[in-house]
Formats: structure tokens, C-alpha cells, sequence
């Protein structure tokens, strides 16, 4: 993963199953106030709604949806977002 000055960067990630909406952006809101501009975090939540809610999310926030992906891991069906926190 790269940052906007092609410097590596390391991805946070944030699981979440179980949590229903607002949760998953909520907490998504949370840990982003907490990292540098141009961090990245990956939010794996198991709620499907958590896929339009957090793109939503960062079009009204300015922060950047890098990728959205389904994945099966650890047993479960995750709905996995990358979000690039945003320049002050």
C-alpha cells in the first residue's frame, strides 16, 4: 500500500464481527481521528451494510475508499473496506 507521496504504508486493521449499523462506521470514525494523515485503515465487519454506510462514510468525509472486497476468513463472511485517512 502506498500513501499520496508513494512512501509505504502499513494498514490498520479493524475487526468487527457482529456489529450492526451505525457500529462499524462509528468505530471506523473513532480509530481514523487517532492515525496520521495518509494511514490506512482496513475495516473487516461481518454486517453487509457496512459496505454502502462506510463508503457513504468517506465521500462525506473526504477520507479515501481505496478497496472494497468480499473475503471468507476464520470461518466467517467479511465485508472488507480500506479507507486512507484524509490530509488535515
Amino acid at each position: 500500500m502506498t500513501n499520496v507521496h508513494n512512501e509505504p504504508q502499513s494498514v490498520e486493521t479493524l475487526r468487527l464481527p457482529g456489529l450492526s449499523c451505525p457500529m462499524p462506521v462509528l468505530r471506523a470514525k473513532k480509530a481514523l481521528a487517532k492515525m496520521t494523515p495518509g494511514a490506512v485503515l482496513a475495516v473487516w465487519s461481518t454486517d453487509p451494510h457496512s459496505t454502502p454506510d462506510l463508503s457513504d462514510f468517506c465521500r462525506q468525509t473526504g477520507h479515501g475508499l481505496l478497496k472494497q472486497e468480499e473475503v471468507d476468513d476464520d470461518g466467517r463472511h467479511w465485508f472488507v473496506s480500506e479507507i486512507q485517512r484524509r490530509a488535515d
